[in-house]
């Protein structure tokens, strides 16, 4: 897995070779993504200023450029990760109606450990039934062949403790595809030594 940035206890992964998807679409092409089963999708202008840097509630993501895919639906993925110490995994997702899934943290030492990914709805006025941080509430929302101004969908920042204290080097996703993954950044615990390249 690339590291897209660095920034301080953060790393950032570069998701690019795992985009399947796309949940922001122009308003003349608004056919061209899928967020649920009735095709909808957030407005690319409503991305943030800094777009694809984001930095939410204190943590950086990235996010891929607009006009493609751009994010990855959950099917069981499997992500390297920069081998070391982290506390946190970070994403920036949202749901087809909340879910609650698994994300499998693998670690240096063989072991494997299941750790709850609970993310709430993307549809409009919905709730942090998990205490997720909103990253992005739309101002509209884009249905296959029209924009209906009035719904709002929520993109969250959402986190997942890693307590094993040994080496992460990779995780997998849950098999779910109504889970949409954006953006991915893990946390090292504060003082740490640098991951090993190994």
């Amino acid at each position: 897995m690339t590291v897209a940035a660095v920034t301080g206890r953060h790393r950032v992964l570069d998701l690019t070779d795992h985009l399947d998807s796309t949940g922001f679409t122009r308003p003349d092409a608004t056919d061209a993504g899928a967020l649920n089963i009735w095709g909808n999708t957030f407005a690319t202008g409503d991305l943030p200023a800094g777009h694809p840097h984001w930095l939410v509630d204190g943590v950086p993501f990235r996010t891929a450029e607009a006009g493609g895919p751009d994010h990855l639906r959950c099917r069981g993925q499997y992500l390297e990760v920069p081998i070391g110490r982290y506390d946190w995994l970070h994403l920036l997702a949202t749901a087809e109606r909340r879910t609650e899934d698994p994300v499998l943290l693998h670690f240096s030492d063989g072991a494997v450990d299941p750790e709850w990914l609970r993310v709430s709805d993307l549809w409009p006025g919905g709730q942090a039934h998990f205490g997720e941080v909103p990253a992005l509430r739309g101002s509209r929302l884009h249905y296959p062949r029209h924009v209906q101004a009035d719904m709002r969908p929520t993109l969250w920042a959402q986190r997942v403790a890693v307590s094993r204290r040994a080496s992460l080097v990779g995780l997998r996703l849950p098999e779910n595809p109504a889970l949409h993954v954006f953006a991915v950044t893990l946390e090292r615990p504060p003082e740490s030594p640098e991951a090993s390249c190994a």
